[in-house]
């Protein structure tokens, strides 16, 4: 039995004490080979499908300007939602639910996009702290709320990315941990209901992938 519930997510298997955990967010290249086929398979066909329009939307997003921008926001797409759908097989360890590799991804993003803007938009972003037609004695105050929010960005984005990877996993977890002590009737049951919250949980892994990316792009279009 464990000792704690949270210990699911330890990073454990290791090789002379060389952890190994973390490389299961490099098996996602292991997909790339596919796409090299002379004749590509239905899943690449309809994997390049989402690429294309996930790369359309970031360019409406981003402007027609910083177009090019789109392939990086479309690689941090593949990437999260590679090391989120592989976390839901068994015996692959879940990068993703740990702050380590979000905040790893969301603060290098965000850091980089303020030295951007306030080094080249000045202007630009201090009209941000203002929003319009806001009254002069909350001014003050709008622009204190302003940098807050703008502060706490990364770590919303990573906190939302690794709480809804924890939540789905430690309920598989806790449902599956009841199996030894039900009856052939309940345990039927049982199944079926991790079944579906596996699927759940397959959506949850590509529309978090899909917030976390959308959500990147639009800080970055507002340094523009």
């Amino acid at each position: 039995m464990m000792s704690n519930l949270f210990s699911t997510f330890d990073p454990s298997s290791s090789i002379l004490n060389i952890p190994l955990n973390w490389l299961s967010t490099l098996l996602g290249i292991m997909f790339f080979p596919f796409a090299l086929w002379a004749m590509p398979s239905r899943w690449i066909l309809v994997w390049s499908s989402i690429m294309k329009t996930l790369h359309k939307e970031f360019k409406i997003l981003l402007g027609p300007q910083k177009a090019k921008g789109t392939i990086l926001f479309v690689s941090l797409f593949s990437l999260i939602v590679f090391n989120n759908s592989l976390g839901l097989l068994p015996y692959v360890f879940t990068s993703t639910s740990h702050l380590t590799m979000t905040l790893s991804l969301a603060l290098p993003l965000w850091i980089s996009f303020m030295v951007f803007g306030w080094v080249n938009h000045t202007q630009h972003m201090l009209a941000h702290l203002v929003p319009m037609s806001t009254p002069g004695p909350l001014m003050p105050f709008m622009v204190v709320i302003e940098m807050v929010s703008n502060l706490i960005r990364p770590g919303t984005l990573a906190v939302r990315l690794a709480a809804n990877m924890i939540a789905g996993h430690l309920l598989l977890t806790l449902l599956g941990d009841t199996g030894p002590s039900l009856s052939a009737s309940l345990l039927s049951i049982l199944v079926i209901s991790q079944i579906l919250l596996l699927l759940l949980e397959s959506a949850v892994a590509v529309i978090q992938s899909y917030v976390f990316a959308v959500l990147s792009t639009l800080y970055a279009s507002e340094v523009n």
